[in-house]
């Protein structure tokens, strides 16, 4: 409970992380609610490899539920209660047959949900605890222009006062003189009162203009703080999480920062207005304060409010397409992609007041410059107003709807021409400010986007994205970068790559793995990578991308869950596995083929030779057939007209199916019972098997999918053989992977003796 709890305090991004996480497994976020306390006290990880335990849990949830129906009852709540039965039924429906698949489910989210955490609280303190001091102080010194600024308006109405009051004293014993001659020899008296009174005034006024400049000294230094530090901070962020890494990009620290400031100022050239209209109303020359006059108080007011606001316009969300939605920034022509922007100053007069409007390529110098630079224009640029349409109030407008369309125009610059995937563009936000008498244009930046006209190019153009913003971080961006791009450090780049595979399989590149890579990549002295290295001639991109791609399509739970130990290489792998006991094998990339592909290296030994086995790796296509689980679950080697399996531990010594048991296809495993005949054909399984490696070739040897499938010449013989197993009954749903062991076992005997 307390880890559901945790969560729910989340701010809306992360909120949204968790239901996106339960929603990819289709299961409701009102059960982990509901039932948090139990879920939490069970141990999900061992029930998602032991079906018992599955079993167990599965039923436990289903009793709690049963309880608080029960408890709903009897308390009368049950219209405004939670519909427990329903929670029940969804349970049974989708779960009832395959507890097992609902415990790898929770243990799954329950594991996420960590990570979840774990990345906002990195995020509220990046885990440095000079970040959050650093915001605390922030914090403390917005707080305290706030409270500077309520007693600014109480000194004001205090001022106020005393004039009103010296006001009608004067005009009121000056009619009672002339109605009463005796009263004039009182009259220096009240004089004497009144110059007290007025000289109390100009103190309280001296006072009010100190307090003033000393809140428009405090909010200047907020403001550089804010426009010079965080918000560079705050977009560096960005550029990052968009090319993959984990850090937080939330904006509502910002946000209360700009508003509160913003809200200060405009507050503080509400009381100088009402300062000055009391000098006009009750005939007062004195315009002066302790640093000048009040004109140049408000003008450097003005110039604090302009400035803050020039800044609070952002692009919150960059450029993306729904159908990349790992790769922003890449934009292929006549496809739809939105992007957002947000003001951080979030004050009530400001809704609708801002309409905004894209600009592609504004006042972009390489448009002019260089040879072949294309030109594009929005199918549609409508303006969108700033409005309150977010959970949390923002003032944020969200363009859903825009795609881009090649001009034919292009530019005829003398400079060296770039390809597709390696021009950048911008799109710029720009908006007219008109309030209190002030007007002045806004704009906002784009991170460089990459416009490509093929599918084809995503992978290219990819590169360039990852390239673009780990050295551009300042603005304006070098939109020319790649004319001579600028080397990256293995450091830099590692990082990047890294992050690609936590974005993709949720688990980062360890120090073994970034070693094999940098094996490949890195040949400078200086552990310099050159764009030509890694995107243009050799093109270690493609292969690292194949890779990314085999993972995310097929590959995903393996790598997360650390079974893969992918970059790792032949003679590293002989090393490893030499002095494990036979059987032992370990999953690594194929680093021949570009496309992705895996591969599993197994060692044996015989008669006091030790050899180490590779199978050709195993491409997307055959993954589309049979699972990587159940190729290892099946693979066997064939000689001397026998089968055996030489797959029995996972690197280092984890039993093959306490690793994989989890992730088996019980309907696609060759072990299920046998299926009824159907005539006239006899059912046929694919199974992966290879011609023993003895001795061991070098390459690996062909890896052979073989199809058992039976001449229908010896049918009935078949028949008549397998009558037996043919007949047997269906096994019912929940069938342990021994018993499929055993009927294995079975049948390969049987086949064998055919």
């Amino acid at each position: 409970m307390a880890q559901w709890q945790d969560l729910l305090k989340l701010d809306s991004d992360l909120q949204g992380r968790v239901s996106q996480l339960y929603d990819e497994r289709k299961f409701p976020r009102e059960i982990r609610h509901y039932l948090c306390v139990l879920i939490e006290s069970q141990n999900w990880d061992l029930a998602a490899v032991d079906e018992n335990t599955a079993s167990t849990c599965f039923y436990a949830l289903l009793l709690c539920l049963d309880e608080q129906w029960n408890r709903s009852v009897q308390e009368n709540n049950i219209l405004q209660g939670p519909d427990f039965p329903g929670m029940k039924d969804y349970l049974l429906k989708h779960f009832g047959g395959e507890p097992l698949k609902l415990a790898v489910v929770l243990s799954e989210c329950l594991k996420e949900e960590k990570k979840i955490l774990a990345s906002a609280s990195e995020a509220q303190g990046c885990n440095s605890p000079a970040v959050d001091q650093k915001w605390r102080e922030l914090d403390n010194k917005v707080n305290e222009l706030k409270q500077k600024t309520a007693e600014v308006k109480k000194e004001m109405k205090s001022l106020e006062f005393l004039n009103e009051n010296i006001d009608f004293i004067q005009k009121t014993w000056q009619s009672q003189v002339e109605q009463n001659i005796g009263l004039a020899q009182s009259q220096a008296v009240v004089e004497g009162e009144c110059l007290k009174r007025t000289n109390r005034i100009t103190q309280t006024k001296q006072m009010v203009l100190q307090q003033i400049v000393n809140i428009l000294k405090l909010a200047q230094e907020v403001v550089l703080t804010l426009t010079d530090v965080e918000l560079p901070e705050w977009k560096c962020r960005q550029q990052m999480a968009c090319i993959g890494s984990p850090v937080d990009t939330c904006l509502d620290h910002l946000q209360k920062w700009f508003t509160t400031v913003a809200e200060v100022l405009l507050q503080v050239r509400e009381q100088l207005q009402k300062l000055q209209d009391q000098n006009k109303k009750y005939n007062s020359t004195d315009d002066s304060s302790p640093t000048g006059p009040m004109a140049e108080i408000e003008n450097f007011t003005l110039s604090l409010f302009k400035n803050l606001l020039l800044n609070a316009l952002v692009v919150e969300k960059q450029p993306i397409m729904s159908s990349l939605p790992h790769r922003p920034l890449i934009l292929k022509t006549r496809v739809r992609f939105t992007v957002s922007v947000r003001f951080l100053a979030n004050l009530p007069e400001f809704k609708c007041l801002l309409k905004v409007k894209p600009v592609f390529d504004m006042d972009v110098e390489e448009a002019k410059t260089v040879k072949g630079f294309r030109h594009f224009d929005f199918n549609s640029d409508d303006g969108k107003v700033l409005d309150v349409d977010t959970p949390h109030g923002g003032l944020v407008a969200e363009f859903g709807h825009m795609s881009l369309k090649e001009s034919k125009a292009k530019s005829k610059g003398s400079n060296e021409s770039l390809t597709v995937t390696e021009e950048l563009h911008i799109i710029k936000f720009v908006t007219v400010f008109q309030h209190a008498g002030l007007e002045f244009d806004i704009e906002a930046s784009s991170l460089p986007v990459v416009v490509i006209s093929s599918t084809n190019q995503v992978v290219s153009a990819w590169a360039s994205v990852m390239w673009c913003n780990m050295l551009s971080t300042s603005e304006p961006k070098n939109l020319s970068l790649f004319i001579d791009p600028p080397p990256l450090a293995w450091q830099q780049l590692s990082q990047v790559l890294s992050w690609q595979f936590l974005s993709v399989g949720q688990r980062e590149l360890d120090e073994y793995q970034l070693s094999m890579l940098s094996d490949r990549i890195v040949d400078d002295p200086d552990g310099l990578v050159y764009w030509s290295k890694f995107s243009k001639n050799e093109n270690a991109w493609i292969w690292i991308d194949g890779i990314l791609d085999l993972i995310k399509k097929h590959l995903v739970d393996l790598w997360r869950d650390g079974f893969i130990m992918g970059f790792v290489s032949r003679e590293r792998t002989r090393l490893l596995l030499q002095e494990k006991q036979a059987g032992t094998f370990l999953l690594r990339f194929s680093e021949s083929s570009k496309d992705g592909a895996i591969t599993f290296s197994w060692v044996e030994h015989s008669k006091g030779d030790t050899h180490v086995h590779a199978v050709e790796p195993y491409t997307k296509m055959e993954l589309l057939n049979m699972s990587l689980p159940n190729i290892i679950y099946n693979y066997s080697l064939r000689a001397q007209k026998s089968m055996h399996s030489p797959l029995l531990y996972l690197y280092p010594d984890i039993p093959k199916d306490t690793a994989f048991g989890r992730y088996y296809n019980i309907n696609h495993v060759e072990t299920s019972a046998p299926k009824k005949v159907v005539h006239p054909y006899v059912h046929r399984t694919l199974v992966p098997v290879s011609e023993n490696p003895t001795p061991p070739p070098s390459p690996p040897g062909e890896m052979v999918i073989m199809d058992v499938d039976v001449d229908t010449r010896l049918e009935e013989h078949h028949q008549e053989l397998f009558s037996d197993l043919l007949n047997l009954p269906e096994l019912p749903d929940l069938m342990t992977y021994q018993d499929m062991a055993s009927s294995q076992t079975n049948f390969v005997d049987l086949y064998n003796t055919f």
